[in-house]
C-alpha cells in the first residue's frame, strides 16, 4: 500500500512514519524544507517530497492509496492568529484534498484535536464524538472548522474519511514547552517544578498507543469498500488530573526537586475537563 503522509516531521507524525515504514508501507512524506528533521530517529527513510501543502500536484499522488493528514499549524501555545490558523489548518489542506481526489485517492485519515470540543467538554463525564464543538482558542477553532469542511468534502467526492480527535498525547519528541518533557527535564536535573494546582482532568495517552490506533484505522478504512465518514476519539479511556499525572512521573523519574503546586495560575479560559467517550 502507498501512503501519502503530511506532518511527517512533527511529534506524532515522526512516530507514525517510523511505524508504517517498519510495517512495510511505501510512504511519500511531505515536508516544507530539506532542513526539517523528524523528532525521532528513523530506521529507514521514506520518499521525501519537499513542498508545501498548497504546491502539491496530481502527479504527486500517483498510485497513492491513502492520505494520512497529521500536519498542524501552531498546535502548541502560543497559537497563531485565527486567520492564519484557518489558512493553514483548513484552506490549504482542503486544496490538497481536492488535488488528491482528482488523482483518484479515495481514503483519507485526518488528525483532529480534543480541544475542538472546548467548553462543551466540561458538560460531559465522557465526551461523545457528536458533542457540540465550542472551542475557546484560535488553533482549536480552526480544527473544528476543518472537521466540518472535510465532512462536506467527503460527501461531495464520495470518499472514505476517518477523522480522529486525539486527546492528551505525551512521549519522546514532544515539544519541550509541554508538560511531560518539561517535567522530565526538571526531574533529571534536580530542579523544582512550578505548576498549576493541577485540577484539570485529562485523558493522557502515550504517543506509541496513538500510532497503533492510527495504523488500525488505516487497515479498517482501506478494507471498507463503502464510502464512509467516521469520527473517533483517540485516548486511553482513563481520566486523570494533571496533578496525578505529574506526581506519577515525578516519582517514576526519582526526582530530587519539588513540585511547586499552585505556583502558576490557570490560563484564561482553561477548560477543566477533557475526557473522551471511546468507541
Amino acid at each position: 500500500m502507498k501512503v501519502f503522509l503530511t506532518g511527517a516531521t512533527g511529534f506524532i507524525g515522526s512516530h507514525f512514519l517510523k511505524c508504517i515504514i517498519n510495517e512495510g508501507y511505501e510512504v511519500i512524506a511531505l515536508k516544507r524544507s530539506q532542513k526539517s528533521k523528524t523528532k525521532i530517529q528513523l530506521d529507514k527513510q521514506p520518499i521525501w517530497l519537499i513542498k508545501s501543502l498548497e504546491d502539491v500536484t496530481i502527479e504527486d499522488f500517483f498510485e497513492v492509496d491513502l492520505i494520512v493528514h497529521l500536519a498542524a499549524h501552531t498546535a502548541n501555545v502560543p497559537y497563531d492568529t485565527l486567520e492564519n490558523c484557518i489558512k493553514y489548518n483548513v484552506l490549504e489542506p482542503l486544496k490538497m484534498f481536492y488535488v488528491a481526489s482528482s488523482a483518484g485517492v479515495k481514503n483519507f485519515v485526518v488528525a483532529g484535536s480534543c480541544f475542538e470540543y472546548g467548553k462543551s467538554g466540561e458538560r460531559y463525564d465522557f465526551i461523545p464524538t457528536n458533542a457540540p464543538l465550542e472551542p475557546t482558542q484560535t488553533y482549536p477553532t480552526s480544527k473544528a472548522i476543518s472537521s466540518i469542511a472535510f465532512y462536506q468534502f467527503a460527501l461531495e467526492h464520495k470518499i472514505n474519511l476517518s477523522y480522529l480527535r486525539i486527546f492528551q498525547v505525551y512521549g519522546e519528541g514532544e515539544s519541550s514547552s509541554r508538560l511531560w518533557p518539561s517535567l522530565k527535564l526538571a526531574a533529571e536535573n534536580g530542579f523544582d517544578f512550578p505548576m498549576t494546582k493541577g485540577e484539570q482532568i485529562r485523558d493522557f495517552i502515550y504517543v506509541g498507543d496513538v500510532v497503533k490506533k492510527i495504523l488500525n484505522e488505516i487497515k479498517t478504512i482501506t478494507n471498507n469498500p463503502e464510502n464512509r465518514i467516521k469520527y473517533s476519539n483517540i485516548g486511553s479511556g482513563n481520566a486523570q488530573s494533571l496533578l496525578e499525572f505529574s506526581k506519577f512521573w515525578w516519582q517514576e523519574w526519582n526526582a530530587k526537586g519539588n513540585l511547586l503546586i499552585g505556583k502558576i495560575p490557570y490560563r484564561d479560559g482553561e477548560v477543566m475537563r477533557y475526557v473522551p467517550l471511546i468507541d
